[in-house]
């Protein structure tokens, strides 16, 4: 029977790998993988042999046709991203939601996704929270600044190591300086590190120790 499965894969520990994910990624006809390179090394620790195919966010538009055909001649398939949950800040929705349009079974596994150790990692409150992603680059990101200034819950953020001081630099302008924020980078790996305090607090710190890594920004929201 026909369906897609959207496979998380460890974002650094490759122990967190589960086992049903192994399972599937063994059993499924095709492997769409966002770098093959990459995912090779992965499926090569655990010793799964299925073909692999690249899917990313620059050729997922016209290959989504290709997909559907073969999953709609019965074949089984598993999306995995570089790291994380495929369709967070990855390529997957518009294969999901395709398959959804045209009545194809989708199941997305339980596993690994950054911000939510670094929600919990970060103390603020996590009762209530909006995922924002990254940020837009140029255009949008101010008014989207200005729209988040009023935002009362936990805000989480992914920014690159080389954007995380420019990124600080516009919380402090537009969230104040004494905002609290958590910085988590490199989870579950060698260097894991969480810095938390005020805005102007942690990007002292960054502008001192230039970051590495994935990040994922976990920002307070307004008081009340």
């Amino acid at each position: 029977m026909s369906k897609l499965y959207i496979v998380p894969t460890p974002i650094g520990n490759l122990e967190d790998m589960t086992f049903r994910a192994i399972k599937v990624l063994n059993e499924v006809d095709l492997i769409l993988a966002e770098d093959t390179r990459t995912s090779g090394k992965l499926l090569k620790h655990f010793d799964i042999t299925t073909s692999m195919q690249s899917h990313h966010m620059h050729n997922e538009h016209r290959m989504i046709d290709q997909i559907i055909g073969k999953l709609k001649r019965g074949e089984t398939i598993a999306l995995i991203s570089d790291a994380g949950t495929p369709a967070i800040s990855d390529p997957g929705f518009l294969l999901t939601r395709s398959c959804v349009e045209q009545n194809i079974e989708v199941d997305c596994l339980p596993g690994a996704t950054a911000f939510v150790p670094a929600l919990v990692n970060s103390g603020l409150p996590n009762d209530k929270f909006v995922f924002e992603g990254f940020l837009p680059v140029k255009k949008g990101r101010q008014t989207r600044l200005k729209f988040l200034a009023e935002e009362t819950r936990t805000m989480i953020f992914y920014e690159s190591p080389h954007k995380l001081i420019k990124t600080l630099g516009h919380f402090k302008e537009y969230f104040g300086e004494d905002r609290q924020v958590s910085v988590s980078r490199e989870i579950s790996k060698l260097h894991e590190e969480t810095i938390r305090g005020t805005i102007d607090e942690v990007l002292a710190h960054f502008e001192i120790k230039p970051p590495k890594g994935e990040i994922v920004i976990i920002l307070s929201g307004k008081k009340k």
